[in-house]
């Protein structure tokens, strides 16, 4: 009965979020004003079969992630949020776990920077949501590669972003003091606990840092990204804290005038034909 109810609630939500609000493009014949499941798949970062298989009542037990990623994608409120873990069958997030819900307003920050990469993390750097353009431009992420420390010292390795040697170490330094932190603000968080334990057990390299007590703090900075079709673009890379939510906003520019910028806008125009054609 709660698989069947949870499958009625998403489907009814995804009915009243238009590709618009969400940053997607409207193009092609709907039959309804809402997102396509293709659509919502792609926001919440879940395969369009497991969206499908929700919906119908035929997948149970959908985890906690996914419910929480389905509710970003839908746009849900406080109140709507606790009702689809309810309906599947979960507890919402208590204190002293790390905070994944994002606010209506920073939602409508990052629906309002639609020609801009921009990316939303929690305190233990774990892409939670990504506007249509970020997405473009550094590919998709699932899984464990959806949180950024986990991808850099236990991932494939074939991140987009150009690292020198020392540039590589002073990230790492910083990703590890930034994870021991948010560890400290939020001991009782299971999932946090399993990241560590497995980053420590399965890199040297972690393990050394988390040791030695690394010190270091994210800065402004400048990225030269490798694109796939549009080749090397050089950016400026802010991160931004909120306040109350201990999310990260991580946002992309182009310098006006400059190359770079003609090769962000022609990857905006790349990104939307993909998605109107998906």
């Amino acid at each position: 009965m709660a698989t069947t109810e949870f499958g009625h609630a998403v489907r009814r939500w995804r009915d009243r979020v238009s590709p618009e609000v969400a940053g997607l493009p409207a193009g092609g014949h709907r039959r309804a004003a809402g997102l396509r499941r293709e659509e919502l798949a792609l926001l919440a970062g879940i395969s369009v079969d497991y969206v499908t298989r929700l919906e119908q009542g035929r997948a149970a037990n959908p985890s906690e992630q996914v419910v929480e990623a389905l509710g970003r994608a839908l746009r849900l409120s406080g109140a709507e949020r606790e009702h689809l873990f309810h309906v599947a069958g979960l507890v919402p997030p208590g204190q002293g776990t790390v905070p994944a819900f994002i606010t209506p307003s920073v939602q409508r920050l990052l629906d309002r920077l639609t020609g801009t990469p921009v990316a939303v993390s929690d305190a233990a750097w774990t892409l939670l949501l990504a506007n249509p353009l970020y997405v473009a431009l550094m590919g998709e992420r699932h899984g464990n590669e959806r949180n950024a420390v986990w991808r850099n010292f236990l991932g494939s390795g074939n991140s987009r972003v150009r690292h020198t040697p020392e540039g590589l170490r002073t990230l790492e330094a910083v990703q590890v003091a930034e994870l021991r932190a948010t560890a400290n603000r939020y001991p009782a968080d299971q999932r946090l606990r399993k990241l560590i334990a497995e980053l420590r057990a399965n890199s040297a390299r972690f393990a050394e840092l988390w040791e030695s007590g690394a010190v270091g703090r994210p800065e402004a900075s400048r990225k030269t990204i490798d694109h796939p079709q549009v080749g090397p673009l050089t950016l400026d890379c802010d991160v931004l804290s909120v306040a109350g939510s201990d999310l990260r906003i991580m946002i992309y520019t182009a310098e006006p005038g400059t190359e770079d910028a003609e090769r962000m806008a022609l990857l905006g125009v790349l990104g939307t034909q993909e998605l109107s054609a998906s």
